[in-house]
């Protein structure tokens, strides 16, 4: 289905053309039109399919026209972390330059100093927040949330896992009882349920199943035995003989992802790292690195499950598994970072003995067998 049948505004339909966006994702064709109607949304959908620009266009477009006063936001987009709420505020940003008359927006979050944020809150129509920065602004009178028309709680699920619950009801308390909310998740886990109950007014009910065989199929994953002795070189290994670029590498520790990521640029690899102990600033340029890697020569980015659901490259081609997640879900967050938007990616994992039984959980939960091979042979 294209966007035309939407309900979305010309300039918005020209703006999705120009970025080379035709066809809206399922998420997109049922959340646009229900938004746009001023109705409540509950929507569960998998990481990567669309969600963002599915609350973001019809919000933009419901708020055109109108000027929020001085620090009383009109719509509040809470979600998890740092680099969700920079990728949320660049899709809002970008599309609402295509009004007639653009709408101001800002993210704010923890990590980086809070007076550069407080000063630049007047005029701001949309603001994009993580829970513990929005709080500190509210008990700073840096803004004021009386004048909420719409409120966006994006990747609920994992604010709640996060340990987000007491700042989110701290939030909530504080917004106008007539809004409009939108309660958008990648599951629908008990805690979910129970906000979606507190929270919502008849609303519109979405649920997107994970990904189809066919989208899976999108997803070429590989898996490899190896020692851990190994898994090192292997990597390595892999990167250079199939000249790999843009590779996204995930580890189970800040102490490991600093390890790899030293390991890579002593052989000749150049890789940036990111996790939770790194400041904000060297988060973000690294990340920028990463993504315009044609021009800064950056091949690789290591992370920790961090960057699992808030990285967005349109044509990321490889992720590789350098130790397993936790659960077969943060796994699936992982993969997810390839193969959308119907472009094909790979997938590899790095399997050592004591992974092997942890493995096989993964592949049954996701219902996908991955075909694993015994260590290759190589010239090191």
């Amino acid at each position: 289905m294209t966007f035309d049948s939407l309900g979305l505004s010309a300039s918005f339909l020209a703006k999705l053309s120009s970025s080379g966006l035709q066809s809206a994702t399922a998420i997109q064709q049922k959340s646009i039109p229900a938004i746009l109607e001023g109705k409540d949304v509950m929507a569960v959908a998998p990481t990567g399919s669309g969600k963002t620009i599915g609350y973001a266009l019809p919000l933009l477009q419901r708020l055109e026209g109108t000027k929020s006063k001085n620090r009383f936001i009109s719509a509040l987009i809470l979600v998890p972390t740092r680099e969700l709420a920079m990728q949320v505020n660049e899709v809002v940003v970008t599309y609402s330059k295509a009004l007639p008359s653009p709408l101001i927006a800002m993210a704010v979050y923890g990590g980086v100093s809070i007076n550069p944020q407080m000063k630049k809150m007047n005029g701001v129509d949309v603001l994009v927040a993580t829970p513990g920065r929005l709080i500190e602004l509210l008990d700073s009178n840096a803004l004021q949330l009386a004048e909420v028309s719409t409120l966006v709680l994006d990747e609920a699920d994992k604010m709640l896992s996060m340990g987000f619950k007491e700042e989110v009801d701290n939030i909530l308390s504080r917004l106008p009882i007539k809004r409009q909310t939108l309660l958008f998740s990648a599951t629908l886990d008990k805690e979910v349920k129970t906000m979606q109950e507190k929270l919502l007014e008849n609303p519109v009910t979405i649920i997107i199943e994970r990904e189809t065989p066919e989208e899976l199929d999108l997803i070429k994953q590989e898996a490899f035995r190896v020692t851990q002795e190994k898994k090192g070189l292997l990597l390595r290994h892999l990167i250079t003989s199939r000249d790999l670029r843009q590779v996204l590498i995930f580890c189970s520790s800040t102490y490991q992802v600093e390890h790899v990521n030293d390991k890579l640029n002593i052989n000749g690899i150049t890789s940036k790292a990111i996790h939770s102990k790194k400041s904000q600033g060297a988060r973000k340029q690294n990340l920028a690195d990463f993504k315009n890697g044609a021009e800064t020569g950056v091949r690789c980015l290591v992370t920790t499950d961090l960057l699992a659901r808030g990285i967005d490259i349109a044509f990321l081609p490889t992720v590789i598994n350098y130790e397993l997640p936790r659960s077969p879900l943060d796994f699936t967050h992982r993969i997810g970072r390839t193969g959308r938007a119907e472009n094909p990616g790979t997938a590899i994992t790095l399997v050592t003995a004591d992974e092997a039984h942890h493995w096989r959980v993964i592949q049954k939960k996701i219902g996908k067998k991955v075909w694993t091979e015994d260590l290759p042979e190589w010239n090191s």
